[in-house]
């Protein structure tokens, strides 16, 4: 059992045993999430909860059914710009903390401006990005990235100048080369810092999109959210709303699913 899963089943369930088959920590999580889903359903029959307030679980999902709302092409947009943005932001990221760390004075006067614009909030750029670069996939991608790439930045960097100097001078001493000191020592050290800002940037993505997709745009499930919320179709709103979450849970899973293929069990422990 990984410390990935332990990081997934301990907030839902904290007293699990340790050594618990992952089937059955896997099991315990969806029967949690599931028994949830019925308290929900239960709660809106008993209680006579009207519609357009709080609507019962059975109703969202019949929501999917209205193919006027195109929800198949509305995921695959939402989806688009969370991914994209999210990439880019990881590559920009990691590459941008390998520039500051290998050079002193780039880190003195860059970074400083770096934190200053990060200050500003995304949303108040929203109305800018969409009048530089119209409206569109684009922007939104553009938007996802700006909040993707700060956290990244931050964590790489930090993950590359918590190296023991005593093995970066090791490496020194043997003659090894600046990229053999980055490959075998620098980059390894530094992965779990690496996708710890990754995770929190998964969250961060899924928001960056649906802000862009408020502020201006002809499709996707945040646009769309706005279109049914006029009409006061609160299942197709909460519909919507679940889709996000669901976009964000994918995300969220295949970073675990890469940390597992890079990182080894023991520092993943740590």
């Amino acid at each position: 059992m990984t410390s990935s899963d332990n990081a997934l089943a301990a907030p839902v369930l904290p007293g699990l045993a340790a050594g618990q088959p992952r089937w059955q920590r896997w099991a315990l999580i969806v029967s949690v999430h599931l028994a949830g889903i019925a308290l929900w359903e239960a709660a809106v029959r008993v209680f006579d909860i009207q519609q357009f307030i709080l609507p019962a679980p059975s109703r969202v999902l019949a929501s999917l059914g209205n193919e006027n709302l195109s929800w198949l092409s509305n995921t695959a947009v939402t989806a688009l710009e969370v991914f994209a943005g999210y990439t880019l932001g990881v590559v920009l990221g990691i590459l941008a903390a390998l520039l500051f760390v290998t050079s002193r004075k780039l880190m003195l006067l860059v970074f400083p401006l770096l934190v200053t614009l990060n200050m500003i909030p995304k949303v108040a750029l929203g109305p800018l990005i969409i009048v530089w670069f119209s409206y569109g996939i684009g922007p939104n991608i553009l938007i996802t990235f700006s909040l993707c790439f700060f956290p990244i930045l931050l964590t790489t960097i930090r993950g590359l100048n918590e190296t023991e100097p005593d093995l970066l001078d090791l490496v020194r001493a043997l003659k090894g080369s600046r990229w053999q000191l980055f490959r075998h020592i620098q980059l390894p050290g530094s992965l779990p810092y690496v996708f710890s800002g990754m995770k929190v940037a998964t969250v961060l993505a899924v928001a960056g999109a649906v802000v862009g997709e408020f502020i201006a745009s002809d499709k996707g499930l945040g646009y769309l959210m706005i279109q049914v919320q006029a009409s006061l179709d609160i299942p197709a709103v909460f519909m919507a709303v679940l889709l996000i979450t669901a976009l964000g849970v994918l995300l969220y899973m295949l970073v675990l699913l890469l940390e597992r293929l890079f990182i080894t069990q023991d520092a993943r422990l740590q």
